[in-house]
């Protein structure tokens, strides 16, 4: 079974679901070249064929890798689509039927690889990131797709067979619309590639709301709760921007070097397709800049509630403090037979309520003193918060 390795620190600071965020695949130490690692709980290999021309399209699920190695060779485009990677056997005969080198076929199983592109004599491999929205708008699932093109065919790898973002590619060839059914293969995986980006949309969208939230909280009631918010948030997105960018290198090669199997018509395409990825780059740099800002400004509350509290609590302490002192004074032990001096008023009729008056005047004139110089709305922000 595969093993991802994430540090100790990490994972005890983060939740079991969130774990693989920033993981990247590692060979076994001294492991042979070509090794696949499936794990226990991978769900089970399906294989689905979608072969179309411009006059007919069928789907058809294939039972075994070999059922459909007759169309590969044929004038129309078949796409395999293949989901779940719990069953080694399929998957190496897979890669027989198309001659995948055993280090192509590597990165297609042990999940998940730095996205990237690899041309060779009759097929290109492109690895690429998909992210989706979990149903709550706290997060995303992230997976990895690989596409292998051949002149006549498009290989298509996911790691779970229950979601994906190919949904609306698939409809346009059920129900023929664009061209996708007059176009060869590199056609239907640059569509197929850009609904892989076009999927970070959506993510985006909700961490955009996401922030605007923490904002509001942030300003109005800031708690140790609203930091690991803000916390979980920037690493989430640095999450994405680890997926976004390669795949931007990943297009920018496809553009750039070219290959004999896409065509100079689907290399315009691309340029929209990596523009579309320049575009979620920029999504996610602006809003980790918001989410540190986020941050300095949470810290700055919190430090300014701390003055405002350390102000109103100076505030009561100069008032007690004169009147402290008188008390201190009369709490002292005097004779006043030795001499007059000793604290005559001790003998007086209204010494008792003329100290205490004289207490009160001292404390009133400082709080009419500090209300003056508007220190007393530190208690107000205080008793408000």
């Amino acid at each position: 079974m595969r093993e991802r390795r994430v540090p100790e620190s990490e994972l005890a600071a983060q939740p079991d679901e969130e774990e693989d965020l920033f993981d990247y695949y590692y060979d076994e130490q001294g492991s042979a070249p070509g090794t696949l690692y499936i794990e226990e709980d991978a769900p089970p290999t399906k294989i689905v064929l979608i072969d179309y021309n411009e006059a007919n399209a069928s789907r058809l699920p294939v039972p075994t890798p070999e059922d459909f190695a007759p169309y590969l060779d044929t004038d129309s485009v078949s796409w395999v689509d293949v989901s779940g990677l719990g069953s080694e056997d399929i998957l190496q005969r897979l890669g027989q039927v198309f001659d995948l080198h055993p280090l192509v076929l590597e990165d297609v199983v042990n999940v998940p690889q730095r996205p990237k592109v690899e041309d060779y004599d009759d097929h290109l491999v492109i690895i690429a990131q998909m992210v989706m929205p979990k149903p709550n708008h706290e997060g995303f699932w992230i997976e990895q797709v690989s596409f292998v093109l051949g002149k006549h065919y498009l290989l298509t790898v996911q790691e779970e067979p229950l979601r994906d973002c190919f949904g609306p590619v698939r409809d346009r060839i059920r129900a023929n619309k664009g061209s996708v059914r007059k176009s060869g293969p590199d056609y239907l995986a640059y569509l197929l590639l850009d609904a892989v980006i076009d999927g970070f949309f959506p993510v985006l969208e909700d961490y955009g709301e996401r922030i605007e939230a923490l904002e509001n909280e942030v300003m109005l009631n800031p708690t140790p709760q609203t930091l690991d918010k803000i916390y979980q948030v920037r690493r989430e997105l640095l999450a994405l921007r680890r997926s976004i960018w390669p795949q931007r290198d990943a297009i920018n090669t496809l553009i750039r070097t070219g290959s004999k199997l896409i065509n100079p018509d689907v290399q315009i395409y691309l340029r929209d397709c990596y523009d579309h990825t320049v575009q979620v780059m920029d999504m996610v740099e602006t809003y980790r800049e918001l989410a540190s800002g986020i941050m300095d400004v949470y810290l700055s509350s919190v430090s300014n509630k701390m003055n405002e509290i350390m102000k109103f609590l100076t505030v009561m302490s100069s008032i007690f403090i004169p009147l402290t002192f008188i008390a201190g004074i009369y709490g002292m032990n005097f004779n006043t037979e030795k001499s007059p001096l000793n604290m005559p008023e001790l003998n007086w009729y209204w010494g008792y309520p003329v100290c205490l008056a004289v207490m009160g005047a001292i404390a009133a004139a400082l709080c009419f003193f500090f209300w003056r110089r508007g220190w007393f709305s530190s208690f107000y922000s205080i008793k408000s918060d």
